[in-house]
């Protein structure tokens, strides 16, 4: 029976960005097995990778019992990022299989596209650039960002660094967090409120940056969209599932906000007939806040070293546990 230990890869461009960590894992005799087909692997496609594998650095793809059951052999997995809504913690304890993420090292990335969402939508960018290159010579009358508030939901990591980027910008700043850090807010010249709906109440652009879990599940509703000012915007750069896109569908057509800007969707690949596409005040990207040259280096020596200690017998640097 082979010894060589094999790890698939389920995040994108492994071989062209993350050529270090590949050497890496290939260095201490490991078998790489890519992702070819640029996007998630649905259940099907999955179910015939898995048999064979020991590692997992993964991307967005679903990593339950079903998969679990199917792969006798899988020890590690090396979450491509932060969020881990996509794997099931319970589940792979059970299964004796340790999961790790990568916090604060795409911080930077996400919060750089996040300012970029916000000045997009809030000055019609995307639009005018279509228009322009069709010869058309279209007028867009936008908001400024100078003097007006903004709002961030969550105060992690990526939300402090919007802050920073923000701050030359002249606007103020509020955010919420169930476990604020107040010695950084004040750092960060960021008033601490003592509630999302005040945030959302008093903020010009609304930025999410919370984790998607039960408590958070499309908490922003009609009711919550319905608390925001009518000329003020919604940025998204979390979790698809912290909104219900069915509400933010109806508070873009019935101008219950001004516009939005996500990178993220309840469900992904998001289709092409998604309602949302509809709407001509909604910026949209296909979740690639992290993706940088800089995001992907660092994060793919973060897991292929994460899988390493695991095959060792050693826990991985941010083994998450239920």
């Amino acid at each position: 029976m082979s010894t060589v230990k094999k790890v698939l890869v389920t995040a994108t461009n492994y071989s062209r960005l993350c050529a270090a960590a590949k050497r890496l894992l290939e260095e201490h005799g490991v078998e790489v097995i890519e992702n070819k087909l640029g996007r998630p692997h649905t259940f099907e496609e999955l179910k015939d990778l898995v048999t064979d594998i020991d590692g997992v650095v993964a991307g967005v793809d679903t990593w339950d019992e079903a998969v679990f059951r199917l792969a006798p052999k899988l020890k590690a997995i090396a979450r491509f990022g932060v969020g881990i809504d996509n794997v099931d913690l319970a589940k792979a304890q059970e299964y004796g299989i340790k999961v790790s993420n990568v916090p604060g090292i795409n911080a930077n990335a996400v919060a750089e596209l996040t300012v970029g969402l916000i000045l997009s939508v809030a000055r019609n960018i995307p639009s005018l650039h279509q228009s322009a290159r069709r010869g058309y010579w279209d007028r867009y009358v936008g908001m400024e960002l100078r003097g007006k508030t903004v709002g961030l939901l969550g105060f992690g990591n990526i939300a402090r660094m919007v802050a920073k980027k923000l701050s030359g910008f002249e606007v103020r700043i509020i955010a919420y967090d169930i476990e604020p850090n107040a010695t950084l807010a004040k750092e960060l010249g960021v008033e601490l409120v003592s509630s999302n709906e005040e945030v959302l109440a008093q903020s010009d652009v609304v930025s999410m940056h919370l984790p998607s879990n039960k408590l958070t599940y499309h908490m922003m509703s009609d009711e919550q969209f319905a608390l925001m000012k009518r000329t003020a915007y919604f940025v998204n750069t979390a979790r698809g599932a912290l909104v219900d896109e069915a509400a933010l569908h109806r508070a873009l057509q019935g101008g219950v906000i001004a516009g939005a800007a996500i990178d993220v969707y309840e469900h992904e690949p998001v289709a092409a007939d998604n309602p949302l596409f509809q709407n001509d005040n909604l910026v949209s990207t296909p979740h690639t806040a992290a993706e940088t040259y800089e995001t992907y280096h660092l994060v793919g020596l973060a897991t292929a070293q994460a899988i390493l200690d695991v095959f060792a017998g050693k826990d991985p640097e941010n083994l998450l546990r239920v």
